[in-house]
């Protein structure tokens, strides 16, 4: 769930009901950096990297990022090296050193299994991402938005403590090569650890796709996520040519609903995403042959989420009066997929707002590989500034609409970068379409839920 929203916090509490608590992958590198940069607030990163296996290591993480007496409010974050093909060690450490942080605290307190979820399209921290919260014991590691086909060779690699590579694409020229990233455990661990390979379940939009992983992957994959398009966050394209409608959303047919029975006929468990975190959509998914659900939406707006306070509370008293409003923009990801955005007055989701700013790439997640004309690589994404993506060899139509999605989802969870004009990063906030039923949680007189109570309620007259 977009960046930190879905934060070792909540996922401790989903775990320690029972359920398989899952932390956001996304952009932990950034967000750890900027919590010990304000001072480690309760200490929970320090406490968890007391724990971390290379003690050297996160003493050099410390000594680069913390800072005791905190940054000042109007102090703009340091800015840390931006994710690449050769990233320097200092950025490999932090990678590892913060998914462990979020995986151990995750775990913490409880012997539960915890699961991690990237995107298969920010490739470049994959495999350190990986190999620290392998560290940390994560159980389950859970990837979308992509086609993750080298996932399960780098997770028997790491488990291995051994070299693992991973193919990052190249935009442009469709016979661009691949570019191979490789990542080396022994030149960071600084002794021995046992570690466990965790399970493997790619997120799919359509049986098709869940059948071509399964032959060409075959016992590297666990399970599936199958998460149809009225889930929050990336959906996939609709299958087929683009349309869209009057208000200019995609338009999902046919072809888009994905065949239960050619899931079940694969053999391995599966889970269905997308307006099921109701008790109806859980006990439709059971008969259906599902091992469960996934639910977004509504841990996103509970009391654990790493959602600022005041917007969660402002959404949930936005949809219980009715004027709840999710747009599937098929343009504002500069990763090309379509991007749900929930309305709300203030954040990029209003023209306005989005004219107003800037453009700017600092964080750099969602950059693309390029091959320069001397043969180097180089990288763009589609919502810098116009100009340097152009000057890079990127088509100028290809940034019209596109909206920083790095910035804005980090300033989600409150660390949004402060502006040289005084001002700060915009949020932009991501919720699927079953935003709209969230009174089934709560109510105006009582608009903080926990999740607890979306655990018991999802239960209520559901077969064990």
């Amino acid at each position: 769930m977009g960046a930190g929203v879905s934060g070792w916090q909540l996922a401790r509490k989903v775990s320690s009901l029972g359920q398989l608590g899952v932390v956001s992958g996304t952009a932990l590198d950034q967000i750890v950096s900027r919590k010990l940069q304000d001072g480690d607030i309760g200490g929970h990163v320090r406490r968890a990297l007391s724990h971390f296996p290379f003690p050297q290591m996160a003493q050099r993480v410390l000594a680069r990022h913390y800072r005791p007496e905190g940054r000042r409010p109007d102090e703009p974050y340091k800015i840390n090296p931006l994710p690449c093909v050769n990233p320097a060690r200092e950025a490999t450490e932090l990678c590892i050193a913060a998914n462990f942080v979020e995986v151990f605290l995750a775990r913490e307190g409880h012997s539960n299994p915890v699961g991690i979820n990237y995107l298969e399209k920010i490739q470049f921290p994959h495999l350190p991402s990986l190999y620290g919260a392998m560290l940390a014991g994560v159980a389950v590691v859970i990837i979308g938005a992509g086609l993750p086909l080298e996932i399960p060779a780098s997770l028997d690699a790491l488990v291995r403590h051994c070299p693992a590579t991973y193919s990052v694409r190249m935009a442009g020229h469709a016979g661009n090569k691949p570019y191979q990233m490789t990542f080396d455990p022994s030149e960071f661990a600084e002794s021995t650890v046992s570690i466990t390979r965790p399970l493997f379940l790619p997120i799919v939009s359509s049986d098709a796709l869940a059948a071509i992983l399964r032959r060409r992957l075959g016992d590297g994959i666990d399970g599936f996520v199958v998460e149809g398009p009225l889930a929050g966050g990336h959906n996939a394209p609709p299958r087929g040519a683009l349309s869209l409608t009057a208000d200019g959303e995609p338009v999902y047919g046919p072809r888009d609903i994905v065949n239960i029975d050619q899931m079940r006929a694969l053999g391995l468990p599966f889970w269905l995403a997308g307006a099921y975190g109701s008790p109806e959509g859980l006990r439709s998914a059971i008969a259906a042959g599902a091992a469960g659900i996934q639910v977004g939406t509504a841990f996103a707006l509970c009391v654990e989420s790493g959602l600022l306070p005041e917007i969660r509370r402002a959404l949930v008293l936005q949809a219980l009066r009715g004027q709840h409003r999710v747009f599937t923009d098929p343009i504002a990801s500069p990763t090309g997929f379509p991007f749900k955005i929930a309305q709300m007055e203030g954040t990029l989701s209003e023209k306005a707002v989005y004219e107003q700013r800037n453009r700017v790439c600092d964080l750099g997640f969602l950059r693309k590989a390029y091959r320069r004309n001397d043969g180097a690589v180089g990288y763009r994404c589609p919502a810098e500034p116009t100009a340097a993506f152009v000057a890079k060899g990127g088509a100028e139509a290809d940034t019209v609409g596109r909206k920083c999605l790095c910035n804005a989802l980090v300033a989600n969870i409150g660390m949004p970068q402060r502006l040289p004009d005084g001002g700060q990063e915009r949020c932009l906030i991501t919720l699927g379409d079953d935003f709209s039923q969230i009174g089934r949680f709560c109510t105006a007189d009582r608009p903080d839920f926990r999740a607890e109570d979306v655990i018991r309620i999802l239960l209520e007259c559901t077969p064990a």
